[in-house]
This record gives structure tokens, sequence and C-alpha cells, in this order.
């Protein structure tokens, strides 16, 4: 005789069955919910090097090189045909409105461009906001101070404390500004544009003193 199952056999069955197909999904939505936040994480760091190397750009006074447009069309030559005299004149007049009418719409096109262009190149670079907020202040500024005074002045350009940082760092090196150390702070100033560079003396005063020099000899 066939082996029967009671009913109460059949639930346990299916009971175990459903518990190990949860058990299953727990795991799979756990090692996916893992997957998302590794590729998560990975698309912040990805956006966050953008925005810095953004910044850089800015921060070395890279200009985008203009967008070159193509080549004007040429009208295009074309065999006569055989018409009668007046259907040729009026293709003639035709074709002499459309070449008049492209050559007044191509200055307009191209002074309108002018104002957008200006205007950007217009815009100071970041080592040039730097320098000037440095000139301005009687008092060493860290690298944090600068970005924050320059992130108020000017939220558009979403300026970063690392590239302010990094900016600075480069102003020093090209004997633009001063950096002092106190304890584990770093400060800026800027460097007087004016101030004659120890054992050096300015040129008018060198020569007035040159020739004081040769008067004396000479008497």
């Amino acid at each position: 005789m066939p082996d029967t199952k009671t009913p109460t056999e059949l639930t346990s069955q299916y009971t175990a069955q459903v518990v190990a197909d949860l058990e299953r999904n727990a795991k799979e939505q756990e090692r996916i919910g893992g997957e998302m936040e590794a590729l998560q994480e990975q698309l912040n760091a990805l956006r966050h090097d953008h925005a810095v190397l953004t910044n850089l750009h800015q921060a070395l006074g890279a200009t985008t090189a203009p967008v070159e447009t193509g080549p004007e069309p040429t009208a295009a030559t074309s065999v006569p045909r055989q018409k009668t005299p007046g259907k040729s004149a009026e293709g003639k007049r035709a074709r002499t409105r459309k070449a008049d009418s492209a050559k007044a719409t191509t200055p307009r096109t191209s002074a309108a461009g002018k104002p957008a262009a200006e205007a950007a190149s217009a815009q100071p670079t970041l080592i040039e906001l730097i320098r000037r907020y440095l000139t301005e202040q009687r008092e060493p500024r860290s690298a944090a101070e600068v970005s924050t005074a320059l992130g108020q002045t000017h939220p558009e350009r979403r300026i970063q404390t690392n590239v302010v940082r990094t900016t600075l760092e480069n102003l020093v090196a090209k004997s633009h500004a001063h950096r002092a150390k106190q304890g584990t702070s770093v400060f800026y100033t800027a460097v007087d544009a004016e101030e004659p560079s120890p054992g050096t003396e300015q040129p008018a005063k060198a020569e007035a003193k040159v020739e004081a020099e040769a008067k004396t000899d000479g008497a």
C-alpha cells in the first residue's frame, strides 16, 4: 500500500520549506544590499573627486577653450537648366535674397556671443580671490577661514577648504604669500607687492647713490 501522509506531516513539511526559502531570501537581500552600499560609496567618492578636480581647474586659472564652430556652408553650384527667361530671373533674385539674409544673420550671431564670452573671462579666478582677500586682511588667516569667507561672498563658486589650502601652498611656493605655523595650525598672509626685498634698493635710490659718489670723487 502506498504511504500516505497526514495533514500534520504535510503542514510541517511546507513550514520547513517556507522557513528555508525565507532564510535564502534574507541572505540574498543582505548580499545585494551590501553590494549597493559599496557601489554608493564608490559613486560618492567619484562625485567628491569630480568636485575637487573642478575647483582645482578653477584654482589654476584655466579657461575653457572656445568651442569651434563648423565651416560656413558654401553655396552649391548647379548646372543651369534650360528655362524661360522669366523663371531664371526669379530664381536668381531668390538666391540673392537668401545670401543677403545669411550675411546679415552671421554678424548678429557673433555679436550676441561676445557678451557671454566677455562675462566669462571677466570672472576672477580662485587665485585672484584668495590674493585679494589676504591683501585686505591685517592678521594671518588659516585655509578654513579663507574658505569660509570666500564661500560667503561667492556662494556660486562652491569653494572647498582643501582646494583653498592647495592654492595657498602654490602662492607660498611662488613667493606670493607667507606661511606661518603656530602649533598644529597653519596661517597665511599676503606679500606686499610694493615692499622691496631685503638687500636690494629701488632703481631711483641706487641711481642717486651712484651720482652722489661720482660727484664726491670728482671733487
